[in-house]
């Protein structure tokens, strides 16, 4: 069964030439021409996947990342933008977007991303299931089941982004090891951000948020300084 991509871009001629790659690569394409309707379709259709622009009339599409994520919509978003500012990229993940692309762009490097996507979320599971019994990556309360992307904190499930899903288990697995900003990215993106390694930092930030109990005092993920992060064992809980 094709995987539905919502495309929500008010340039008539940017969603042609979405749809139209999209299609020619097998996915089924519905759209939106403004953040409203976005949301709508979004929230209403369930899409596999959401292409959004950032400068939208009315509701724009900071605003409608940020209001998707508060309503628990967890379907991956990938971000349009025509700036080029380090600071939009960062804001937009931090707002919840899982990845961005600035405009113009390639159609072949869109659905190159597209896939990469869809390629990491094909073993999530539709609906919650209760907690399995086998198969899992464990550091003192943190428990990582790999094949249903799913991660426990203290026995409860956590909210993660298929992006911080990845990050914490490449962590997990590779615990007591200093990992290098470059490294995460390379594991974790797997194509060249030429260097933004703040979309490092902010998901850190994001895990830490969820998984430690003071983010400035972090048990889990240490930062070390000029070289990158490192997960290790709680030495007190």
């Amino acid at each position: 069964m094709s995987k539905t991509i919502l495309v929500v871009d008010d340039e008539q001629s940017i969603v042609t030439l979405i749809k139209y790659n999209l299609e020619q690569a097998g996915y089924q394409v519905i759209s939106a021409v403004d953040g409203e309707e976005g949301l709508h379709k979004a929230v209403e259709e369930s899409p596999d996947l959401i292409i959004l622009d950032w400068m939208l009339p009315g509701l724009d599409g900071m605003e409608v990342c940020k209001e998707l994520r508060q309503r628990k919509v967890s379907t991956p978003i990938l971000m349009l933008t025509a700036k080029d500012e380090e600071f939009d990229k960062v804001l937009g993940l931090e707002l919840g977007a899982d990845d961005y692309m600035t405009k113009p762009f390639s159609p072949r490097e869109l659905i190159a991303r597209v896939k990469a996507i869809l390629r990491r979320l094909q073993n999530i599971p539709k609906e919650e299931v209760e907690l399995p019994e086998e198969k899992f990556v464990e550091v003192a309360e943190l428990k990582i089941f790999p094949e249903q992307y799913e991660a426990y904190f203290q026995s409860n499930l956590l909210e993660l982004t298929p992006k911080e899903f990845e990050l914490l288990l490449y962590l997990v697995e590779n615990k007591g090891r200093v990992l290098t900003r470059d490294q995460l990215l390379s594991a974790v993106w797997k194509y060249d951000f030429a260097g933004d390694t703040r979309i490092v930092d902010v998901h850190i930030s994001h895990l830490r948020e969820k998984i430690e109990l003071n983010t400035r005092k972090p048990l889990y993920i240490k930062t070390i300084r000029g070289l990158g992060y490192k997960l290790e064992e709680p030495k007190q809980l």
